[in-house]
């Protein structure tokens, strides 16, 4: 970070220490059997209409920033335009924030410090960091996303606030629902114990809704388990009665926002030209 001049500004105390503040709070959240709720955000406007409601923090999904901002997940959406939508979040609310980087806008493990470096700028005490290639889904070596999460670790470090970075594994979405079992569950457990020590504080498992498989995922997992709601997925307390400690709702808040749009937008649209009392057309 720069100042006008373009030299090294040092960053003030008082924001950061407040960021800080927002970071040990998010943390503490994180709490096997009482889960945290998140029920995702997309801009500046929702983040005020979730607080509002009594969340306790707050997350962005990508599908729901991407699509609000007309383009398709899987990092479409330039990244310069994704932190300054997180930086306007940010700035309308007094409750944490953790976005969502999809696979952290590169490939290599210094280009994800580097956009994690945004991120906390702007303000996030948290990301998703997963471990998928954006453009076709296929999972990483387990190795190489260990060190993209250790060199993310390492740039929170060097900027002095204690980011949690939720491992996301994409297993889970490598098959449908049907064909998921205790193998997938294995994979992902040792996929949990390499992200925990490259640095990971974490692990968010979507896709995964068999409630069998997921309480022994959180049992096994080193880290903290987070599951997202999809059609198919137990309620939050049988979720929480087996050790889940965080619950994503993805896109579907944006859809359900969404669809009440389109719906009023017909019924304002057909009401002005339907011969009602209130149409402007009628006699």
């Amino acid at each position: 970070m720069t100042d006008k001049h373009g030299t090294l500004a040092t960053p003030s105390r008082e924001p950061m220490a407040d960021q800080n503040r927002k970071a040990e709070q998010f943390r503490a959240l994180h709490i096997p059997g009482a889960p945290l709720v998140l029920f995702n955000i997309w801009d500046a406007g929702s983040a005020r209409c979730v607080s509002a409601a009594g969340a306790k923090a707050l997350a962005t999904g990508s599908w729901s920033v991407a699509n609000a901002n007309g383009f398709a997940d899987g990092e479409r959406i330039p990244l310069a335009l994704a932190i300054d939508n997180l930086r306007r979040i940010v700035g309308a609310t007094e409750l944490p924030v953790t976005i969502d980087l999809e696979s952290g806008y590169g490939d290599a493990s210094e280009v994800v410090g580097e956009t994690i470096v945004l991120a906390i700028d702007a303000g996030a005490v948290g990301c998703n960091l997963e471990d998928s290639f954006p453009a076709d889904g296929k999972l990483r070596m387990t190795s190489n996303q260990a060190d993209r999460i250790r060199h993310a670790r390492q740039t929170a470090a060097t900027a002095r606030i204690h980011f949690f970075i939720n491992a996301r594994t994409d297993i889970f979405f490598q098959g449908p629902p049907e064909q998921h079992d205790d193998a997938m569950v294995v994979e992902a457990i040792e996929r949990a114990h390499a992200y925990a020590e490259a640095g990971a504080d974490g692990l968010f498992a979507p896709g995964l809704a068999d409630i069998t498989l997921i309480a022994r995922l959180a049992k096994e997992s080193p880290l903290p388990l987070n599951i997202m709601v999809g059609d198919a997925t137990p309620s939050v307390r049988t979720l929480a009665a087996h050790g889940v400690a965080r619950v994503s709702h993805g896109p579907r808040p944006y859809l359900v926002a969404m669809k009440s749009l389109e719906e009023a937008a017909r019924a304002a649209v057909l009401g002005a030209y339907d011969g009602s009392p209130e149409s402007p057309h009628s006699d």
